[in-house]
């Protein structure tokens, strides 16, 4: 499945991902959600070391869920669908084994602030805007915007965006660790490919390994973590070859009992 309003390009090692919905200030509708899931595999299993993340032009990075596309649906395919689909590809982004770079180029709002935090790093343009104002919409947070943004923005952060609506300048988002980086308008681009330089100098696996770790120190994919590197140690022991041997010539395995 692919949607051309999520514009993939790999290039020397990097993944640049574009939401290209300008006209409609780069809001996700459920086909595009749908193509997210694809993309991201397509990436994880790509020679990549670096993911830019970013929306077209300069107005909006994303603004969410485009809501035209979700507020005629009824409760139960709101809650089984758009919500469960939204948080299954978002949670392929963040869980990437690569770090995710995203480029706030515009007002990142809702379902927009739920993608950034996906990310593992945020560089936001100096005239952006960042909040989750859907309580002013009838509806809450539904991308994760109450729990991946707790775990790395802060209880009382996300409280204030989505309880009582505070939003945030840019230059506000960057002291209360909303974002890691502040850059003049136009310039994010530029900024996140200065980043990707510094880690092309870093060891790609040890890079992979200290985000996986992070993650499950966050509680992000703990299961799939704890099971991954087990499941190394295992295929790179004697006991894995001797094992399929057996199995292969069909006799009882003789493994070393030695550590």
């Amino acid at each position: 499945m692919s949607d051309p309003r999520l514009d993939l390009v790999i290039k020397d090692g990097i993944a640049t991902l574009t939401i290209k919905r300008a006209d409609k200030l780069n809001a996700l509708d459920a086909e595009m959600v749908d193509a997210l899931l694809p993309l991201c595999r397509k990436i994880e299993r790509a020679d990549v070391f670096a993911v830019i993340l970013t929306g077209e032009g300069d107005k909006s990075f994303c603004a969410g869920g485009d809501i035209a596309a979700w507020s005629s649906s009824s409760a139960d395919e709101f809650g089984r669908h758009w919500v469960r689909d939204g948080h299954v590809a978002f949670d392929a982004l963040a869980r990437l084994s690569q770090p995710v770079i995203a480029v706030l180029n515009g007002h990142c709002l809702g379902g927009g602030l739920e993608l950034a935090a996906c990310a593992d790093y945020r560089i936001a343009e100096a005239h952006v805007k960042l909040g989750q104002p859907e309580s002013g919409l009838g509806i809450i947070p539904g991308w994760s915007g109450t729990q991946r943004a707790v775990r790395r923005f802060g209880a009382q952060l996300v409280r204030r965006m989505t309880v009582f609506g505070d939003v945030f300048t840019a230059e506000e988002a960057l002291a209360h660790g909303l974002v890691d980086r502040l850059v003049e308008k136009g310039t994010g681009l530029h900024a996140a490919h200065e980043l990707v330089e510094r880690l092309r100098g870093r060891s790609p696996r040890a890079t992979e390994l200290g985000k996986m770790m992070i993650n499950a120190a966050e509680g992000e994919d703990r299961e799939r973590v704890i099971e991954a590197f087990a499941g190394n140690l295992a295929a790179a022991s004697e006991d894995l070859k001797e094992g399929v041997a057996a199995f292969r010539e069909k006799r009882k395995p003789n493994f070393n009992k030695k550590k």
